[in-house]
Formats: structure tokens, sequence, C-alpha cells
């Protein structure tokens, strides 16, 4: 079996996620290259290609799926941010124990100015309590668009981030403890 083997368990990543732009189940576009696939192989793409990407959510991201593996493996392909309009609690801490940034749009309705060939880039990395993130969608015509999100990072979440996971800070400590 393949319980604890992050490569065979990131075959799973997203592919019962419908896609926005057309109804596919599991399938996007991978903007490297313009073609259709699976979004497992699209994230391995990116990983291997040293690109760091992000994922949109609508309403109740991560809702069922409280376990530590639909953290780890947006985490274990190179993804840095998810974008939602909302999240399941617990799966939003999940993200976060991986070194991933969940954040909300300020404005619900940018979610629907965001287009299958948009690149997204937050500009204020890593985040800090209290205070929105800036980000900026930039269109296929090189035209772009700022936006801000919301985040529930505590100042030791940010340190979780910064670190890579929860799991590098404990890491650390028991390091330090030696």
């Amino acid at each position: 079996t393949y319980r604890g083997h992050l490569e065979n368990i990131s075959g799973n990543l997203f592919i019962g996620a419908v896609n926005a732009f057309g109804g596919e189940v599991g399938v996007g576009l991978d903007t490297l290259d313009g073609s259709r696939r699976s979004y497992p192989d699209i994230a391995k793409h990116y990983g291997e290609s040293g690109v760091q990407w992000c994922a949109i959510g609508d309403q109740n991201y991560g809702e069922g799926s409280s376990r530590e593996h639909a953290a780890m493996e947006p985490r274990f392909r190179g993804g840095v941010v998810i974008f939602a309009r909302s999240f399941a609690r617990i799966h939003e801490t999940n993200l976060k124990k991986q070194g991933l940034v969940p954040l909300t749009f300020s404005d619900p309705a940018t979610y629907d100015a965001i287009e299958e060939t948009d690149r997204i880039s937050v500009l204020n990395l890593p985040p800090v309590p209290d205070k929105p993130m800036q980000c900026r969608i930039t269109k296929a015509d090189g035209s772009t668009v700022d936006f801000e999100a919301k985040h529930t990072f505590s100042p030791e979440q940010v340190e979780w981030f910064k670190a890579g996971s929860a799991l590098n800070i404990v890491r650390q400590k028991v390091a330090n403890a030696k």
C-alpha cells in the first residue's frame, strides 16, 4: 500500500475538484504548455519546473478533507497559497500546519474576476497577523488587477509558514534541545 508515500498520495490532488471554467472534474489548464491534463499532473509539472502555484476554491474549501493528506499534497507539489471564498475550519488549520497560506477574498466578487489563463501573485509574503495580503491578477494580455485577501494567521502560525511547516518547528526545537 501507499499510505505514507507522498509521491503516490499526491496523485489524488484535486481529482474530485470541478473546474469552474468548463465543468471538467479533476482536469485543468497547464499554463506552462497550454495542455489540458489532470490536476496532479499539472501540479507535478509546475513543481518539476520550479513554479510555485496557487489553487482557487469556492465556498467552504476543504469541507470533508480534514485529513492531513489533503493539505500535504499541494505542499508536496509546490503549492504555496490557496484562495477561496471561505474555508472549512479544520482544513484551513491543516493547510497552515503544512506551511501553506489559506486566503479568502476581501471582496468575494474577485473570485468571479479570475480567468483560467490568469497568473496570481501575492505581493507581501509572509503573512502579518491582522494585515491583509496584497495580491495581483495578471491577465493574458498583460493587464493587472490588484486585490486584497484576508487571512487568520496568528504569530505562531506565521512561524510555521516561515519554517515550511509546523512539523519543521518541532524538528528545530528537538534539534536545539540536544
